[in-house]
């Protein structure tokens, strides 16, 4: 009851709020900030108030185990040593309020690093799963939907695309996730609305989306009504916006726990990311082209640097001046956790335990490995901790390294993976402002207080 009265409130509001700010539209030369709502904050409809801040992150931790599993295919350690758990919804961690049609019918979409397909749910919708906002019914709701040819640039430049068997001969998608998640309608175009942070709108006329007819999350989703995909491949929305965006979007994630400030996502001229303390370090070219791939040569702690090689150093030196692997990992904002190969992860966890003096605890979950008796409060005294990408070291945090998952202990916010398909997760990303520009093929950081 208090999550339908929640979205009710989020409903009123945002119609409220795009019907009196259309007049206030941002030209295409400027940029814009739209909240991002992470799944466990009041503003989400799977908000549950009677968990702790540590028992949300908690479940977060859960959903990066199922969510691991579309990027890696050496899954073997995840799959065998995952506990079970009911908490499976694993499209992503944060959300994203926008409306589709004319007149604007608000939504709420899982913001998708991973993603190149926006879509929501339709009616008529012959599978579909719990969502909290009432569902888009396009031929009744919007004036400027517009089904796509099955012939259409539009429809053969996406890989998952069949032709309907009506006389209209419309584009038929279907896109899954690991786990279960699907969606499958009808590739369409139109007017998509953004509320922007200042309150004024943005407006996107001949947006390819997703119009989805049957759909499914495992556990019934979260209240959400689709996806909203910023991936790297020619359908993802940030490469539609065009002149909007000129290719650039960045983000600044705040805390977990920090339930009074919005985690923020910036597109075009505000998602710069510039000014002293700023590294950047190329994408790599490698398929899918969806995911955003890095290249981390090692990570450093205190004065010791571990290379990102899955080979012990001792036993199988490196040939000097060998370079790592190209775009060996995946940054990705709907992962909680930093996913890393076995040698790595097992070097790292040595040298903290050498070289923190904090009583080490087992996890009474047994889902991490490392974890230390700490209240709130107390010092741990960790190492300073550096990842070194390519051309880029990026100096985190105490909050970053070691997750709270209670009051009285902390965990390394890491596992490790089989394999060289490693995933850098959202806790190493958090109080970052992380920029891409897609058209310079970079990822940038700075540390920033994104509470602020």
């Amino acid at each position: 009851m208090a999550n339908t009265i929640i979205l009710r409130s989020i409903f009123i509001s945002y119609i409220a709020l795009i019907t009196t700010s259309l007049i206030t539209s941002i030209p295409k030369s400027e940029g814009f900030s739209v909240d991002l709502i992470h799944r466990d904050s009041p503003k989400s409809p799977s908000y549950d108030p009677s968990l702790s801040p540590h028992q949300r992150l908690t479940n977060a931790v859960h959903r990066s185990y199922h969510r691991a599993h579309r990027f890696i295919n050496a899954t073997k350690w995840i799959s065998t040593h995952t506990p079970q758990t009911s908490i499976v919804n694993h499209l992503g961690e944060y959300l994203v309020q926008y409306a589709i049609g004319t007149p604007p019918f608000p939504s709420l979409g899982v913001f998708d690093t991973a993603s190149d397909v926006t879509w929501t749910q339709c009616k008529p919708c012959k599978n579909c799963f719990a969502q909290n906002l009432p569902i888009f019914a396009p031929h009744k709701y919007s004036s400027t939907y517009k089904t796509i040819p099955c012939n259409h640039p539009r429809c053969t430049a996406f890989q998952q695309t069949t032709c309907s068997k009506t006389p209209r001969k419309t584009c038929l998608y279907s896109e899954s996730y690991a786990g279960g998640s699907f969606s499958e309608g009808e590739l369409a175009v139109d007017t998509l609305t953004l509320s922007t942070r200042r309150g004024k709108t943005v407006s996107i006329p001949h947006v390819k989306f997703g119009c989805g007819f049957s759909n499914g999350v495992p556990s019934g989703g979260g209240g959400e009504s689709g996806v909203v995909g910023l991936g790297g491949g020619p359908s993802s929305l940030v490469r539609q916006l065009g002149r909007w965006t000129r290719g650039k979007f960045s983000y600044c994630l705040v805390s977990v726990t920090d339930q009074s400030n919005s985690s923020k996502l910036n597109f075009g001229v505000n998602a710069r990311v510039s000014g002293r303390g700023v590294v950047s370090t190329p994408m790599a070219w490698k398929e899918p082209v969806t995911f955003y791939y890095l290249t981390m040569e090692g990570i450093s702690i205190g004065n010791q640097r571990l290379r990102f090689s899955d080979d012990d150093d001792k036993k199988k030196p490196k040939p000097k001046g060998k370079a790592e692997e190209e775009g060996n990992i995946v940054i990705d904002s709907g992962t909680t956790l930093t996913l890393l190969p076995f040698g790595l992860y097992g070097r790292i966890v040595e040298v903290m335990k050498s070289s923190i003096k904090v009583e080490r605890v087992a996890d009474p979950q047994g889902v991490l490995e490392l974890c230390y008796s700490l209240k709130s409060g107390d010092v741990m005294n960790m190492p300073a901790v550096t990842v070194h990408f390519r051309g880029a070291d990026v100096r985190l945090t105490e909050d970053n390294v070691f997750a709270r998952m209670s009051d009285v202990m902390v965990c390394l916010a890491a596992m490790p993976v089989e394999g060289r398909d490693a995933i850098y997760g959202n806790l190493w990303q958090v109080n970052f402002l992380v920029g891409y520009d897609l058209v310079k093929r970079t990822v940038s950081f700075k540390a920033a207080d994104c509470g602020q």
